[in-house]
């Protein structure tokens, strides 16, 4: 017994190239096989034989076994090649013991076969760098590319063969270099499908609605958002400075923290107030949308004189059905914490610059009766940013001293500074955790 694999057959689609636009129909290729008519009940036994591995045609989305048109009782069992001469002995003879006889096929591949970077690479010309540009982001059924300056000749191709070829996207739009410079998200332009920009993400057991063109989202910081929520305990007083449409916020109210939430942005501020009532955490989450060093700067006397009460973990909707057919039982609300336990300070580009809105922030609070039993330890403030050192010392050292100087205090010794990624070939994202030193809040 012996078996023989076939020569690789061509798949590759036809070149079609053009900058202009491109005609799905004429990515078609027809493939001449072999093959051999079976009766239904011998179907099985061709794919399952030793003898016929490496002769049956094995090609990506391509049935090794069709009905037979002109015989509907019949099957065709399809073969890797369409020259006889080239199976093996065994093969041949394996084929007139149990089969029909051999009959010549033609295997149809349409627009609908090939990739998006096998498309891509049959329509972009050469000599563009390597590599077809297929690599996007999504936010519920948009697709965010990032092109480079070499492929915009072809943007609207690009976007609509990725329109085509992700059924759940709607629209494509690719990101320009231009920058909202007080809000920080980046204007986009269309490239294909529906100028629909309001998006729905599923993220942290959260829902977040949002307009993709004036708010900043991240999907890639999915896993940075658990990571620094997944410190938090239950009832923890959360402050977050810049907290776009709720990636934190939400998913920490979730968790059973409580959180005072910030953005300049207006749009973000909406966006993020309509998120928290469609999560049912609008009694743990209020909502801010002002300067996030004045924000700073008041919240904790906010915390202190109409804190959150205390409110235990989050409930079901079961719970919260229950509840609300028992309207008439009214609990008095107990007092919750009035100490911040974290600051969150995701604004990568700038966030440092915020830190000296620490200075002095307990200045006036200290003085109350109770405060040294309350804060028994100073909040910890976990700081985004960026950097240009691209060896982890050099960027402790730059960060530090960054830091250092905005919050006119020497940090020594980084209590955490965690990698988040790699934003561009020189430039990361690192986010660094300190716990406020007594000589900078007092």
């Amino acid at each position: 017994m012996s078996s023989q694999r076939l020569p690789k057959i061509d798949t590759s689609p036809p070149i079609n190239s053009s900058s202009d636009s491109f005609d799905r129909t004429g990515f078609q290729k027809r493939i001449p096989v072999l093959a051999v008519k079976v009766s239904p009940s011998k179907a099985g036994l061709f794919l399952k034989s030793p003898i016929m591995r490496g002769s049956l045609l094995q090609l990506p989305k391509i049935k090794s076994i069709v009905s037979d048109e002109s015989k509907p009782d019949e099957r065709l069992v399809l073969l890797g090649t369409d020259n006889e001469e080239l199976l093996t002995p065994d093969v041949r003879q394996f084929v007139r013991q149990e089969g029909l006889g051999l009959v010549s096929y033609i295997v149809n591949l349409e627009y609908t076969y090939w990739t998006t970077d096998e498309i891509l690479d049959a329509i972009l010309p050469s000599g563009l760098p390597e590599g077809t540009p297929t690599s996007f982001t999504t936010a519920g059924h948009l697709a965010h590319v990032n092109l480079r300056d070499e492929y915009l000749p072809y943007k609207h191709i690009i976007g609509q063969v990725i329109l085509d070829k992700n059924p759940n996207i709607r629209t494509v739009v690719n990101k320009l270099n231009n920058i909202h410079n007080q809000f920080r998200y980046f204007e986009m332009e269309l490239l294909a499908g529906d100028p629909d920009y309001v998006v729905e993400v599923s993220e942290s057991g959260c829902k977040f609605n949002f307009d993709f063109t004036k708010v900043y989202w991240n999907s890639r910081l999915h896993h940075e958002h658990e990571r620094l929520v997944s410190l938090f305990n239950v009832g923890d007083v959360i402050v977050d400075v810049f907290a776009g449409v709720g990636p934190f916020a939400l998913p920490a109210a979730k968790r059973g923290c409580v959180v005072f939430a910030n953005d300049l942005n207006p749009d973000s501020a909406k966006w993020m107030q309509q998120n928290v009532v469609r999560n049912h955490t609008q009694d743990r989450v209020r909502v801010s949308c002002e300067d996030g060093a004045a924000f700073i700067r008041r919240i904790v006397r906010e915390a202190w004189d109409n804190p959150f009460p205390a409110l235990g973990l989050p409930k079901s909707a079961t719970q919260r059905a229950r509840e609300a057919r028992q309207r008439s039982i009214t609990v008095s609300p107990q007092e919750g914490s009035r100490r911040i336990s974290h600051f969150v300070m995701n604004l990568p580009d700038s966030a440092i610059s915020f830190l000296g809105a620490y200075r002095g922030l307990f200045a006036d609070l200290h003085h109350e009766d109770d405060f040294v039993d309350v804060y028994k330890q100073n909040p910890i403030v976990h700081c985004y940013c960026f950097t240009r050192e691209l060896e982890f010392q050099g960027a402790e050292r730059d960060i530090r001293q960054r830091a250092s100087d905005s919050l006119e205090y020497s940090l020594l010794n980084i209590q955490n500074l965690h990698f988040v990624r790699r934003v561009a070939p020189n430039k990361d994202m690192y986010c660094l955790s300190f716990r406020l030193p007594n000589e900078v809040v007092f």
